[in-house]
Parts: C-alpha cells; sequence; structure tokens
C-alpha cells in the first residue's frame, strides 16, 4: 500500500466510521499523545528505564500505527499529497546525504555487547 491509498483509506474509514475528522488543534494533540505512548515503549523496552508489568503487553506495532493514522488525517485535512511530499523529501535527502553517513564514527559497527 502506498501513502496516497492510505490517505485515502483513512478518509473513507473516517466518513464511514468517524462522522468527521477532529479538527487540526485536536488531532495535533492526539498526535502527541500517540508519539508519547511510542516514547513510554522504546524507553522503557530498548532504553534504561525499567519496563512496568502494566507495559509488556503494550504492542509497539498498535502504537506506531495510530502515529501514522493521525498523520494521514492531518495530511487529509489540510490538503496535503503525503505521497508526493515523501517521494521529494526521498529524493532529496539520497542526494543530499548519499555519502553524509559512511564517514561519520559514530555509527560504524559495534562489536555484540560482552566482547
Amino acid at each position: 500500500m502506498n501513502l496516497k491509498n492510505a490517505q485515502q483509506e483513512v478518509d473513507t474509514w473516517i466518513k464511514e466510521h468517524g462522522v468527521r475528522y477532529f479538527n487540526e488543534l485536536t488531532n495535533m494533540a492526539q498526535l502527541t499523545e500517540e508519539v508519547g505512548e511510542v516514547a513510554r515503549i522504546i524507553a522503557r523496552r530498548y532504553g534504561e528505564q525499567s519496563e512496568k508489568e502494566s507495559d509488556k503487553n503494550k504492542d509497539l506495532g498498535e502504537e506506531l500505527a495510530d502515529v501514522v493514522f493521525v498523520v494521514l488525517c492531518l495530511a487529509n485535512q489540510t490538503g496535503v499529497d503525503l505521497q508526493a511530499s515523501f517521494d521529494k523529501k526521498m529524493e532529496l535527502k539520497t542526494k543530499r546525504d548519499h555519502d553524509r553517513h559512511h564517514n561519520n564514527e559514530k555509527l560504524a559497527p559495534q562489536p555484540p555487547k560482552g566482547e
């Protein structure tokens, strides 16, 4: 599925099940909330914070999908063709960053832990 199709699928869902889009400010707040949920999982599961028992069953993929859904809503209601914008961004990043990271010592392969 490409982003244009995903935008259409979200728009159809909103019209059939969601009554209408929340306004842009509400969706921005909702996006912030969803990103916070992703951050909580990452901080506890992959970072240095202890994972609470109540967090262990949280699905990172589901939370990331929530972020994508709200981003698609915002794109739809503000008239952004996310596929065109993404394609343009990837082209820009490819030209700008083609060799940028190859000599970054911070990105050198790390030996496995314990060696």
